[in-house]
């Protein structure tokens, strides 16, 4: 009797729709033209979904994902059927039937909304309900829900039935910014959906009805009931018997929410930067950048390069890198204990020699993700720690000098230029290595001067140092006197050059994987031969001597060698240390983010300590 009832009540209810006409006429007219605003035909283009990213350290290891949407998408072959079933049953029996949109179910909402004057009654077929969450707003209003309707039987044209349940399983909102079955299982219960028992399944299909109401972290009474209410309606529908519905009621549920992983941030950070480099050289546009005619062209190549990092970032890739955690772990907590006192920083990278990869980041302490990174943000003027790069090894390649030659070392003026050694010292006829040794700047002067500045900068092009300009090069670049400078992860890149006369341009990024495991991008193999045998060997022997003689005694032994060249910019504004043992190279910068005199620390060595630590396994 009550169906026949329902029967003739939804039949008297047919003509509120053309009652309702007049109203979606003037909302439409408000909107401007139906026809432009879904044109003469529909083009359902995917919407950007924006999938979690990946990081892997050099042990295959997960250290840190990037989202602010938790998503797992899953192919419909890998989502379990009782999955399916479970919102199959109870939003759309009809599903692989309709075509689009359910007329009786419209007719219904009609005859409720109208006799409420209000239009909250939903008629919602799961396609319709996908058009809503990937093309069009929730707003209840007949505008849309018309459009709804059209969107919905375009969908269903455009794609198979499959392909419409997919997306619905994917991209509903499970709250707490979850979004796809998968991504809940994940997220609710720390395991994959299809190691899900029934009674889980249910439990995260009650969610997404109203994820506010059904919080499961909030109300999780009323979660259950909504799964038992779910269960129910399967074994109405006769999915499920009576005993195997009471049996998965009965079904204890045990929460397990899954942590972010945000290891690392400073390896992460640089990591993500570095894959924009990656990007960039990989698509041809850094080449481009570097051929603009002008600013304007500059500036729209470097926008097309952040979009695409944007577009590739959505699609979830997986980036495996060369990350040490153990050193990094160590590193990090060494550094920040030796930074005293307080506002004194330090940025820092460790290349491993044999790999030619960056395995270590320090970024500043107590560093945190979008902080200023010092370790490839902070350009600083580097002072006497280029001298190896601009002036000796130059020296060694271009000339027949050797570490024993002896060189004028008293007082020089080119022109106006007239550099002082620190403290005002005044030398004689030194040795070429006794020069390096304790750093004289005059020396470095001559040398330059004997060189030439040109052929000297020449040498240094390969490394790539970003902010050097035409303007730099002058005397002044002898002594590290830059209008900017360069950052502790470029100067530990060039120094890996005196491993064995090869750079090899170091970095983080092994591989960037998809989803699947297919390489999108992948540094090329490169390397060029920047310095002779003979030069790496001579270099190799001052920097040693460095170490057990000169300004970087107290840097100990670790290894069968250890060199290194020390830095320092006017007032003691910055500290440096270069350099590498048998089995890492590194560069250390310490000092303020706002320069001030930081001598003391330099009497103490705290950058000698700093990069000792870091020469550690």
């Amino acid at each position: 009797m009550k169906q026949f009832i329902g029967f003739i009540f939804i039949l008297l209810s047919i003509p509120l729709l053309f009652v309702v006409q007049d109203a979606i006429a003037v909302e439409l007219k408000n909107a401007g033209s139906f026809k432009d605003q879904i044109g003469d035909s529909i083009e359902l283009s995917s919407p950007v979904i924006n999938v979690p990213v990946t990081m892997k350290d050099r042990n295959g290891l997960i250290f840190a994902e990037e989202y602010i949407e938790w998503r797992d998408p899953l192919p419909l072959s890998s989502i379990p059927l009782f999955a399916r079933q479970l919102f199959l049953e109870s939003e759309d029996t009809g599903f692989f039937e309709h075509k689009g949109y359910d007329i009786a179910a419209i007719a219904r909402a009609f005859a409720v909304n109208a006799a409420t004057d209000d239009v909250s009654q939903g008629a919602s077929t799961i396609t319709q309900q996908v058009v809503r969450m990937r093309f069009l707003s929730t707003e209840k209003t007949y505008e849309r829900k018309v459009t709804e309707l059209f969107y919905a039987a375009e969908l269903e044209k455009q794609s198979t039935k499959d392909e419409i349940l997919e997306m619905y399983l994917n991209e509903m909102y499970f709250g707490h910014q979850v979004y796809g079955i998968g991504a809940a299982a994940t997220f609710y219960f720390s395991k994959p959906l299809d190691t899900l028992n029934e009674a889980e399944m249910a439990f995260l299909a009650a969610i997404p009805n109203n994820p506010t109401l059904y919080d499961p972290l909030k109300h999780f009474d009323r979660t259950k009931v909504r799964q038992e209410r779910l269960l129910s309606v399967l074994t109405k529908n006769r999915v499920l018997t009576t005993e195997e519905a009471e049996a998965h009621k009965n079904t204890t549920i045990k929460l397990r929410l899954k942590e972010k992983v945000n290891g690392f941030p400073a390896y992460s950070t640089y990591a993500l930067a570095e894959l924009t480099d990656l990007i960039a050289e990989s698509e041809g546009l850094s080449k481009k950048i570097t051929n603009a005619k002008d600013a304007a062209e500059k500036i729209a190549l470097e926008t097309l390069v952040k979009q695409r990092t944007a577009e590739v970032l959505s699609k979830g890739v997986i980036i495996e890198t060369a990350l040490n955690p153990e050193k990094q772990r160590r590193d990090e907590q060494t550094i920040s204990s030796l930074l005293n006192p307080e506002g004194v920083q330090a940025g820092a990278a460790v290349i491993d020699n044999e790999t030619r990869e960056i395995v270590s980041v320090f970024a500043g302490k107590d560093y945190k993700k979008a902080d200023f990174h010092r370790a490839f943000q902070a350009v600083r003027q580097p002072g006497s720690v280029l001298k190896p790069l601009l002036v000796y090894a130059p020296l060694f390649e271009s000339s027949s000098y050797t570490e024993n030659t002896p060189i004028n070392s008293s007082n020089i003026c080119i022109g106006s230029y007239c550099p002082t050694n620190i403290g005002g010292s005044v030398y004689g006829n030194v040795t070429v290595k006794e020069a390096f040794r304790q750093s004289h700047n005059t020396a470095a002067v001559r040398l330059l001067q004997i060189v030439g500045i040109d052929e000297a900068f020449s040498f240094i092009e390969p490394f790539g140092f970003k902010s050097i300009t035409e303007k730099d090069r002058n005397y002044a670049a002898a002594l590290g006197g830059f209008s900017k400078g360069m950052t502790p992860i470029e100067l530990a890149g060039a120094y890996s050059s005196f491993i064995d006369g090869k750079y090899i341009p170091a970095h983080a990024i092994h591989a960037v994987k998809d989803r699947a495991g297919n390489v999108l991008y992948k540094w090329p193999d490169e390397q060029e031969e920047v310095w002779s045998p003979a030069t790496v060997t001579k270099i190799r022997s001052m920097m040693s001597d460095v170490v057990l003689n000169g300004t970087g005694r107290g840097i100990p032994y670790t290894t069968s060698y250890t060199g290194a060249k020390t830095g320092t910019t006017n007032h003691y504004k910055d500290l440096w240390v270069g350099g590498l043992n048998d089995n890492y190279t590194t560069s250390v910068w310490v000092g303020y983010d706002k320069p001030q005199s930081i001598k003391n620390l330099s009497d103490q060595k705290l950058h000698l300590r700093i990069f000792s630590a870091l020469l550690k396994d």
